[in-house]
């Protein structure tokens, strides 16, 4: 049969992303049914200018047609030590693709420049099994669940433990959420203080800051407060229908008088279903932590992320996290160190924990 007539398919391209393209990437991310807050270019951004990281994303096109992405940064180590994610600071990541084979090629490149660069790994934090032969890591579990038409059906949706302890902090306590860019000093403060009392390095606020230039309309800070008294904050994104809550902080004590966390998240959903959400995203913890232990306790049921590593210069996937007992000697003697001493490290070092 005659193949007169029938235009061959456009070349498959691969290559890196260009900043001029960013209004392209991100439509292509938004219309993507796997594309997450973290895919947008405002994230790179902001991970470019506060931590000094590289952007190398990779683009996929068949002719003038954009047909996958992957979102990548080269990440600084101490020492010269250096590695690719997809992404830093964030909690999804990994390819976005028109099909799996393109997602497959997507990866493979990043492997190539991982090679070429001597990183010692290529880690993706993909949601879903990508389906590829790397080297898996099962320490995260993600909490998204839909929320209700109706404001009142939080509260009642709620466990009855949890349920309780949130009415109690409304009608007993009297605790309040309001909502602004203004609160944003509050959350930092809450943030650090509890990354101290962990034994962890916090964020510097050029962190945040910038997160609100880069994304504006897309980020909220709430604040609960009791009368004028500040106990708990949390800065949350917007995507399509769903609101994430991402950075908290609570006032040392403030859950155990106030029940200021239970309070702060059913009220947060409640805000949510208001102006139309229709789901929640309590993002990731490390399994079987204290934190993930709180949203099963809300009522939340956990997805374990499927996070990849394509092991080049290293032997193993790292493991500088709280779960490793090696880390608990720097734990306890970071808690011990002054506050002040503490957020001045903490701006130095943040660089380096991505």
């Amino acid at each position: 049969m005659s193949a007169v007539g029938i235009e061959p398919a456009p070349a498959l391209v691969l290559r890196a992303g260009l900043a001029s393209e960013d209004a392209r990437r991100d439509a292509y991310v938004r219309a993507h049914p796997r594309g997450t807050f973290f895919h947008l270019s405002g994230w790179r951004r902001m991970v470019e200018r506060v931590h000094g990281h590289d952007a190398l994303d990779l683009c996929a096109w068949r002719g003038s047609q954009l047909v996958g992405v992957l979102p990548l940064m080269l990440c600084h180590g101490p020492l010269g030590a250096q590695k690719l994610i997809s992404m830093p600071y964030a909690t999804y990541g990994g390819p976005l693709a028109d099909e799996p084979a393109l997602e497959r090629a997507l990866v493979e490149h990043a492997g190539v420049l991982g090679r070429e660069l001597g990183v010692g790994y290529v880690e993706l934090r993909c949601v879903d099994d990508p389906g590829l032969a790397l080297v898996p890591s099962a320490l995260y579990a993600t909490f998204v669940r839909a929320l209700p038409s109706d404001p009142a059906g939080v509260l009642a949706g709620m466990p009855k433990k949890a349920r309780a302890e949130a009415r109690k902090a409304r009608d007993k306590h009297r605790l309040e959420l309001s909502s602004g860019h203004w609160y944003l000093d509050d959350l930092q403060r809450m943030f650090l203080l509890n990354k101290h009392e962990l034994g962890s390095p916090g964020l510097p606020p050029a962190h945040f800051k910038s997160i609100l230039k880069q994304f504006e309309r897309e980020v909220f800070v709430h604040l609960v407060r009791q009368g004028g008294v500040p106990l708990s904050a949390v800065m949350s994104f917007a995507y399509g229908d769903t609101l994430i809550a991402y950075y908290a902080g609570t006032q040392p004590g403030a859950d155990r008088s106030h029940n200021a966390s239970n309070f702060m998240y059913m009220a947060l959903q409640e805000w949510a279903v208001e102006r139309g959400f229709k789901r929640f995203d309590f993002c990731r913890s490390r399994v079987d932590s204290g934190a993930y232990e709180f949203k099963r306790h809300q009522g939340f049921e956990p997805r374990p992320l499927n996070y990849r590593f394509l092991l080049v210069r290293d032997r193993h996937p790292p493991n500088f996290t709280p779960s490793n007992p090696r880390t608990a000697v720097l734990r306890k003697a970071w808690s011990r160190l002054p506050p002040w001493l503490a957020r001045a490290l903490s701006n130095k070092l943040a660089r380096y924990l991505p």
